[in-house]
């Protein structure tokens, strides 16, 4: 498939239509929704995603995600023991999602401390979504220990059902860590991933997961992270489209049938490509830690264990091994984004032949 890409790439015009973009000459509140919660996305991350300049901004046309410490957000006493409550009044300012505790937390009452990291996480659910395209996103990923980054998509309607039923494409997952001590692979590589299954704890996405090294820091530089997304397949790749890192084959085989599950079928009567066959929008996140194993035990400057019943206080309490690597005087940090353009593909582009 490399091979059919590289050389319809060396014959044929590309011609696509632009139909959204953002080149972050400010913040555009028409274009992006914060997220405000400290639910840990599932998987007990130890950020808190809110609306703050500290954590989002725009400097020199381009855009920040940076996390920093509760700490300095709250003090250290009240993160230890305090009782936190983000459900807002406004529109604007209200808790988006309470699952796993996100809009309220008592430190003393449960013994865990208030998520140590403030963070940020920007959604389009609001103001675009599409269903197949080719989308770019010219970016540079942070560095330090425990940050995770991630440039994707979720479907806007879940029309199959909860996730991941309904389907989702990660075109960037990474780990700040630098690569020569993150055997899992660091800030020097990234993973593309489709998540989808009938139900949770059915997720099939190891058949649709790559991870590409790219031996040098991604930190350091921006990069074009893209994705190609037909009825036939989704690619995704790096700088060019010829450097394709996960390719998926949807023309010949439903999801259901590559799952090999019985049962209920969430897709029954679509087409092979469900539930990838829905309108999707973007997500833009710089999470911290977790205890999922994205961070695997002992590697990547991990600093606790995923069975630690009080991992957000064994993480902030040997904040002097981790927080060194963050460069915390800096920007070096902050997941930067330089522009995203999405494109329709035309009944002529080179992506649909």
């Amino acid at each position: 498939m490399k091979q059919a890409i590289t050389a319809l790439l060396s014959t044929m015009v590309v011609a696509d239509t632009l139909i959204w973009e953002d080149n972050f000459d400010k913040l555009d509140f028409n274009k992006w929704q914060h997220e405000i919660t400290m639910g840990g996305g599932g998987n007990w991350e130890f950020e808190v995603y809110r609306n703050n300049r500290t954590n989002s901004f725009v400097k020199d046309s381009t855009l920040f995600l940076k996390p920093t410490t509760t700490a300095d957000a709250l003090t250290e006493e009240s993160m230890m023991y305090g009782d936190y409550n983000i459900w807002g009044s406004n529109p604007a300012d209200q808790c988006t999602s309470n699952a796993f505790w996100g809009c309220e937390r008592n430190a003393a009452a449960s013994g865990n401390w208030i998520n140590p990291i403030m963070s940020s996480r920007l959604r389009t659910v609001n103001s675009f979504s599409t269903t197949y395209g080719r989308v770019e996103i010219t970016a540079q990923l942070p560095k330090g220990d425990m940050i995770w980054p991630a440039i994707w998509m979720l479907p806007k309607n879940n029309e199959f059902g909860n996730w991941p039923a309904s389907g989702e494409i990660d075109i960037v997952e990474s780990r700040g860590s630098d690569g020569a001590t993150c055997a899992a692979g660091g800030n020097d590589a990234f993973a593309s991933t489709l998540h989808w299954g009938p139900n949770w704890d059915s997720d099939a996405y190891i058949q649709t997961s790559t991870q590409y090294v790219h031996h040098e820091s991604l930190a350091d530089a921006m990069h074009v992270y893209g994705l190609i997304w037909t009825e036939d397949r989704l690619t995704t790749y790096i700088d060019s489209p010829e450097n394709v890192v996960l390719d998926v084959d949807m023309s010949t085989q439903s999801f259901w049938e590559k799952g090999g599950w019985t049962g209920f079928n969430p897709w029954n009567g679509e087409a092979n490509n469900a539930p990838f066959n829905r309108e999707f929008y973007l997500i833009l996140n710089v999470a911290v830690g977790g205890t999922n194993g994205y961070f695997p035990d002992g590697d990547c400057g991990k600093t606790y264990t995923d069975n630690d019943p009080r991992a957000p206080n064994t993480f902030w309490s040997t904040k002097d091994t981790w927080m060194p690597t963050w460069n915390p005087d800096s920007n070096d940090s902050a997941m930067k984004v330089d522009s995203i353009k999405v494109w329709s593909l035309d009944e002529d582009s080179v992506f649909l032949q």
